[in-house]
């Protein structure tokens, strides 16, 4: 083997020296893992043309196609100049299934080719070549990916390279983690074997400058958060659950705030109306159902209206809101039914505005399993572009229908009431509507 574009430390002249032929390493941030792995990726396509011009086909699936290409780019083309390979560089449309990305690809001398693109499930099953996933715990939907793709790498002499940094307990990594077989070989580089290593950081430093002990444990120290990565703890679920609430009768004339989570099959259809009692928001009704008609939807939601003193609705506008927002609108009126875009930072917005008022104690919800379940589920995890974002833990299990319209029912509570005096007085400008007030 050459010399690599740059020094390599302890640590990853361990990880290019395991010839395994499943070897999966957990690694801190920015220690240089799909650096070493791509550098991993050159080197065989270089021996290959060595031992007699001989190929290699390897695949890079990774989260998304910015990080693909930096894989590329940073990775395989700048090793493939260290080695003095010249290469010839494509790019196309990979089509598979339902699924069209943007593949980068470059075919090194005697034919090897490197092939990066973003991981789904149907550019998992599209080859039949040695693969390496880059931040695996970050890939969406991974049990999906993981089933669509070892049958692939089954065949004889297939190589498959898992690196990443941990993303919580409900994805396909942490599974291969912790598994305790014998089938792959494992590597564990925290921050301290790092530095140890002679990787120049200063760990104090990057502790005092990230000033959050959880996401120092788990980017840095390679810890596996459970309960910490709840982004509502069970002990402050309970703190919020009274067996008053969500008991229609317990009604008392107050203004009410209503979330609108839309569903039609797979997802559920939810509503949530908080009565608001002083300062403290009571749920008082949740409807929920799967694959109701929308008819039957907008028939609940009339219900609703007319059952309580609705100041304000904050509806689910993505996808097939569209439609029903627009009708709520027209029969409800545009200043009462507020349609929302779900959106990353909208998310952000509505999970922290609802902890918050949660923290605070102004909140009650009844004592129910599947909400509490909804509510716990929620997990704010950080991409490999340092971005936060929720997900739901488990991937597939569901998508937090309740909690969702539960936080928007207390974002349509969070803004001053609009006077509602049941008679029509022509236009009212009113400010603040939600996109506006979360910044989205």
């Amino acid at each position: 083997m050459t010399a690599p574009a740059l020094p390599l430390y302890a640590y990853q002249r361990a990880w290019l020296a395991d010839a395994s032929r499943f070897k999966i390493g957990m690694f801190a941030r920015q220690t240089g893992k799909t650096f070493t792995t791509t550098l991993e990726i050159v080197d065989d396509c270089y021996r290959a043309l060595a031992a007699g011009g001989q190929r290699r086909r390897w695949v890079i699936l990774s989260r998304g196609e910015r990080q693909a290409k930096e894989a590329m780019d940073e990775g395989v083309k700048k090793h493939a100049r260290a080695y003095g390979l010249g290469l010839t560089e494509m790019d196309y449309d990979f089509v598979e299934g339902q699924t069209r990305v943007k593949a980068l690809e470059v075919e090194l001398p005697g034919g090897s080719r490197i092939t990066a693109l973003p991981a789904n499930p149907d550019t998992a099953r599209g080859f039949s070549a040695n693969v390496f996933l880059d931040e695996f715990a970050f890939h969406q939907d991974s049990r999906a990916i993981w089933k669509a793709l070892f049958p692939v790498i089954s065949a004889p002499g297939l190589k498959l390279r898992i690196t990443s940094t941990p993303n919580g307990k409900g994805n396909k990594f942490y599974e291969l983690m912790t598994a305790g077989d014998d089938a792959w070989s494992r590597h564990v580089v925290d921050i301290h074997r790092a530095v140890a290593d002679g990787l120049p950081r200063d760990i104090a430093e990057l502790r005092a400058g990230l000033s959050d002990p959880d996401a120092w444990a788990q980017e840095y120290e390679l810890q596996w958060l459970d309960e910490a990565a709840a982004w509502l703890s069970y002990d402050l679920i309970n703190t919020v659950q009274h067996e008053r609430a969500a008991d229609p009768e317990g009604y008392e004339g107050g203004p009410v705030y209503v979330g609108i989570d839309i569903g039609r099959r797979r997802d559920l259809f939810v509503v949530v109306a908080l009565e608001q009692v002083g300062d403290v928001l009571w749920e008082r009704e949740r409807v929920q159902a799967r694959r109701m008609s929308f008819a039957a939807q907008d028939a609940e939601l009339d219900r609703i209206m007319q059952r309580y003193r609705v100041v304000r609705v904050c509806m689910d506008q993505t996808g097939m809101g569209e439609k029903p927002v627009e009708d709520a609108q027209r029969r409800h009126g545009a200043l009462r039914i507020e349609g929302v875009q779900f959106s990353g930072p909208l998310k952000l917005r509505l999970a922290t505005l609802l902890k918050e008022t949660m923290q605070d104690r102004r909140l009650r919800i009844g004592p129910d399993a599947e909400m509490r379940a909804d509510l716990h589920s929620l997990r704010q995890v950080v991409g490999a572009t340092g971005v936060a974002r929720f997900v739901v833990d488990g991937e597939t299990d569901g998508h937090a229908d309740r909690a969702w319209a539960l936080a928007l029912a207390v974002a349509a509570a969070e803004r001053p009431v609009v006077p509602m005096d049941h008679q029509s007085t022509g236009p009212r400008r009113v400010s603040g509507r939600l996109a506006d007030y979360t910044g989205a």
